[in-house]
């Protein structure tokens, strides 16, 4: 059931919204800053190619990150609608790779119905490949070579070209090149594909059968691609060939940039200029979430950057308290200072503690702050976890997910 049209979700684009938004054919690449209003570009562009520009929902081509996002994404185009967008290909890439495979499984020597192994399924079979090929799994864990074949079908490095790259005092890179050289056929053998199969495949059906690459070029009129900074090789590499008559539009941002460790590659924002010649560059540089103390704060640091496309962030929201930057001696230090500070805070009656989140960058930096507030008699809710300690009588704050010894307090 779709909700009646929403019209605050059109309403007020900005210059820069409008014309990410009104910029139909030919390629695109929407540069947006953090709190741009980003997805009210993606969702208000799809809704236009389809209402105002008659483009069937099936023609388009929709990528996101997430479910999640993916799944809120048609519900606004839906909302915007005012009826479901049926037959609108949304979703993430792994999903949407499935999906196409599905339908030409066979080409590849699969069952249409395949089995997708998840991480663990593949770590077994991993342990069981080294095993028969005898391989220790004591001096070399399952899940380190596992890893190091994720990190080679990311780079669309095919097991030949792992072997010959790996130093021959690598013995780690050499065992993970002889047990991917093995993992292809294990994989066919059972009918089932690993995550990363799902993106490396539709590019070898593409390559051997360029009839069905044609006709998935025909069939889709538009390509648009959420997180573009985010994107691997073979991500970049089904984009670049979907999108070959030039319709695609790209959203993104280079310094958000920090999924390198899993194969993203933030020099695709780059190649997109290259590969798409004439490619419009639209800036969305309006920030609807902080104050310009924090955003002078953020321009000033990541200005720094090196190989990024250039951008500054403004907002029309003035003052805000400003940044305090604290550089400690370490975790300890850090959450002695962090819990002082909401002792202060919530003592002089600023806020109290349920204002007030601490933010931090891995679980593993959670054990020094909860030692922190246990010792300060600080009350504290640990967000995504059964721990809450709620000792006190007062209102807890949230202890949700900050940089490790440099801590920004807004």
């Amino acid at each position: 059931m779709i909700d009646t049209p929403a019209p605050e979700l059109e309403r007020a684009l900005n210059p820069a919204q409008q014309e990410a938004v009104d910029h139909v054919h030919g390629p695109i690449l929407v540069l947006a800053g953090a709190g741009s209003g980003k997805t009210r570009v993606l969702t208000t562009r799809i809704s236009h190619l389809i209402d105002r520009h008659g483009v069937p929902p099936d023609r388009i081509f929709a990528v996101t990150f997430t479910n999640k996002a993916a799944g809120e994404m048609k519900h606004r185009i839906g909302r915007l609608l005012a009826r479901d967008p049926t037959g609108l290909w949304i979703g993430t890439f792994h999903s949407l790779s499935a999906r196409l495979l599905r339908r030409e499984a066979e080409l590849l020597g699969f069952g249409r119905q395949f089995t997708i192994y998840d991480e663990d399924d593949r770590l077994s079979l991993i342990k069981r490949l080294m095993e028969q090929r005898s391989h220790s799994t004591k001096l070399f864990p399952p899940r380190a070579v596992q890893a190091v074949i994720s990190s080679a079908k990311n780079r669309m490095m095919p097991p030949s070209e792992l072997a010959a790259s790996a130093s021959p005092f690598d013995r780690l890179a050499q065992v993970a090149a002889d047990v991917y050289g093995a993992l292809g056929p294990a994989l066919k053998a059972a009918n089932a594909m690993d995550f990363d199969d799902l993106l490396l495949h539709p590019l070898t059906l593409f390559r051997e059968h360029p009839d069905r690459l044609r006709a998935y070029q025909a069939k889709f009129s538009f390509v648009l691609v959420d997180e573009f900074q985010d994107t691997n090789r073979a991500q970049y590499e089904l984009i670049r060939r979907l999108g070959a008559d030039g319709n695609v539009c790209v959203v993104g941002d280079d310094d958000q940039s920090i999924y390198g460790w899993r194969g993203a590659d933030v020099r695709n924002m780059q190649d997109f200029l290259k590969d798409f010649p004439g490619a419009r560059l639209v800036r969305l540089e309006e920030n609807y979430r902080s104050t310009q103390v924090v955003l002078d704060a953020a321009n000033g640091v990541i200005a720094e950057n090196s190989g990024r496309i250039g951008k500054t962030l403004t907002t029309r929201r003035r003052g805000g308290e400003s940044v305090t930057l604290l550089a400690a001696a370490d975790e300890r230090d850090e959450a002695e200072w962090v819990a002082r500070e909401l002792e202060r805070r919530s003592a002089a009656g600023d806020w109290g503690y349920a204002d007030m989140a601490v933010l931090y960058r891995t679980n593993s930096q959670s054990r020094a702050l909860e030692e922190a507030f246990r010792r300060g008699r600080v009350a504290d809710v640990l967000a995504g976890r059964r721990a809450v300690h709620t000792n006190l009588r007062v209102p807890a704050f949230n202890f949700l997910m900050s940089s490790a010894h440099v801590t920004a307090c807004l």
